[in-house]
């Protein structure tokens, strides 16, 4: 009988530890909408890319690569080819392979799918993020299910790049075609976002409480790489020290690097717990930032708006708040781009400058501590930033100290995510709004800086250009840059895009975000990337190994 038992009990101590079904996500954030052509928020991004997936994207050593498509398109293969168009200028056709996939209610994902995703983003009511990537599809040729030829109205250095999100357009077009006008209120993936026809990715919506948390769980349909987990929660915290907390207690696995801990935290919080966390910094090229409203008075000066930024320590900030890891931003290029110009110029803090251009700019006269403009104005304005994270909000009340001792008063505002950024998207801000974006490699920030791209209600509140910058100069480097095949000539065009950026100032440039990843030593396959598309996007790579 002891003999039995033992070998019973060697037996079971034998067997594997059973796999971890369920992982336990955080982020600070919850996505406005989860239309993937809606909105521009990364907390949308992180989920769309678990359900969803486009058709090309940067991978984590920073590599064009195929996600939905078989091959990339080129020109030497004969799969790209530039073509007259009938206003005599020159374009480009790509041809694309999709490969099978199936939304998760049985539906082929096919080109018409793609078709549709087109006609939405060109339709100047839509309410799309950006429309300027649509527009220039003049022609839309469906081969076979899978198989179709994109041809756009000019050339640009990134022809094989199609970054394109998939809308399911048997579920979505009786919706657009109905009123295109109210599509962004009504689409499915707000008013049924758990209908399994919205997903073709590892994972699907099961359920979703807005601000509180999105539960995702295998798709059946999807024929990729099977997900390490059967099931995810995702839970919304937006204050980053509640976070934290949470993670102690057990009761989340892994914060969303890219909208998790922050860097103060984490260098902390490594100190504390490095036996059980691995820590990577990862730089990126996430332009932490200040938008300027450029139809407020006090801002139309551009002497002002130098003032302000040599106003703020931004070194002292970078040291004292983030160790000195996170480098002070020149310009909205990261010098990780191969695009970005060493010439930038460059603002180093100098209040005893910035309080000589002031008085240059009509702000001399000082009363009760606080610059007037001739009329007797007190020079006061706002900056609005994102409520519950804690670095932000001691950023703000940092810049605010320092513009006081220029004689500015600057009051801080701090809004709930999905608020700010649907402020932003109607240019709903008084004079400053601070937060950050995330570009690819060689990215053109068009969306940004092109006058064509301020939003305002004729075009739909389409465009990420929320100063409302307008220079004819800037449009014609912008145009010339993505146009401009040769890569030392298109260095050129970005340094002058830099040196336009850098003299306007419709931005104030803070710093480049070093995003910390504090991943729990058993949670294996996650590879921070350090650009626009997150590391999300490769989530069935993702496992548990006790």
């Amino acid at each position: 009988m002891v003999r039995r038992l033992l070998s019973l009990f060697l037996a079971l101590i034998a067997l594997p530890a059973a796999a971890k079904d369920e992982l336990v996500l955080a982020m600070t954030q919850s996505p406005g909408t989860m239309n993937p052509v809606i909105s521009s928020m990364l907390a949308k991004s992180l989920i769309q890319n678990m359900i969803a997936r486009p058709i090309t994207a940067y991978d984590p050593d920073w590599k064009l690569v195929c996600l939905l498509c078989v091959t990339l398109p080129s020109l030497d293969r004969k799969t790209a080819r530039l073509v007259a168009l009938p206003d005599g200028k020159q374009g480009i056709e790509t041809d694309y392979t999709l490969k099978p996939m199936t939304w998760g209610d049985g539906v082929p994902v096919t080109a018409r799918d793609i078709a549709f995703t087109i006609d939405v983003g060109k339709h100047p009511q839509s309410g799309v993020a950006s429309a300027e990537g649509y527009k220039r599809i003049v022609r839309f040729d469906i081969k076979d299910d899978l198989s179709f030829t994109v041809t756009t109205d000019r050339v640009t250095f990134d022809y094989d790049g199609f970054d394109f999100q998939i809308l399911p357009a048997h579920l979505e077009k009786p919706i657009f075609d109905a009123n295109p006008a109210e599509y962004r209120t009504r689409t499915t993936y707000d008013t049924n976002p758990t209908n399994p026809g919205l997903a073709f990715g590892p994972y699907k919506i099961v359920e979703l409480v807005p601000g509180n948390r999105i539960v995702l769980e295998e798709n059946p349909t999807w024929i990729g790489e099977k997900p390490h987990f059967k099931r995810l929660v995702v839970k919304i915290i937006e204050n980053t020290a509640a976070l934290e907390a949470n993670l102690l207690s057990g009761s989340v696995d892994y914060a969303l690097g890219e909208l998790g801990l922050s860097l103060d935290q984490a260098l902390a919080f490594e100190k504390r717990h490095k036996d059980k966390y691995d820590v990577v910094y990862k730089p990126a090229l996430i332009y932490e930032h200040i938008d300027v409203n450029l139809d407020n008075p006090f801002l139309k000066d551009r002497r002002v708006r130098h003032a302000i930024l040599m106003a703020i320590d931004r070194k002292a900030i970078s040291d004292k708040l983030f160790e000195g890891k996170q480098p002070v931003a020149d310009s909205d290029i990261s010098p990780l781009d191969p695009m970005y110009s060493q010439g930038t110029r460059k603002y180093a803090y100098d209040p005893t400058a910035a309080k000589k251009l002031l008085d240059e700019a009509g702000f001399a006269t000082i009363k009760n501590g606080f610059r007037t403009n001739s009329g007797g104005e007190r020079f006061s304005i706002e900056i609005t930033t994102t409520a519950g994270n804690k670095v932000r909000e001691q950023v703000a009340q940092v810049i605010q100290s320092q513009l006081r001792q220029v004689g500015i008063e600057l009051r801080v505002k701090a809004e709930p995510p999905r608020i700010f950024s649907e402020a932003l998207n109607r240019r709903n801000f008084n004079a400053l709004a601070m937060y950050a974006w995330v570009s690819r490699p060689q990215g053109v920030p068009r969306s940004t800086l092109h006058s064509e791209e301020i939003p305002t209600a004729k075009n739909g509140w389409s465009g990420q250009n929320y100063p409302a910058y307008a220079n004819p100069n800037m449009d014609q480097a912008l145009d010339s840059a993505e146009r401009e095949l040769d890569k030392d000539k298109r260095r050129g065009l970005f340094a002058e895009i830099q040196r336009l950026y850098t003299d306007d100032l419709p931005v104030l440039p803070l710093f480049f975000r070093v995003d910390p990843f504090v991943i729990p030593k058993p949670l294996k396959g996650v590879r921070p990337t350090g650009h626009l598309n997150s590391s999300t996007l490769w989530i069935e790579q993702w496992r548990w190994e006790d």
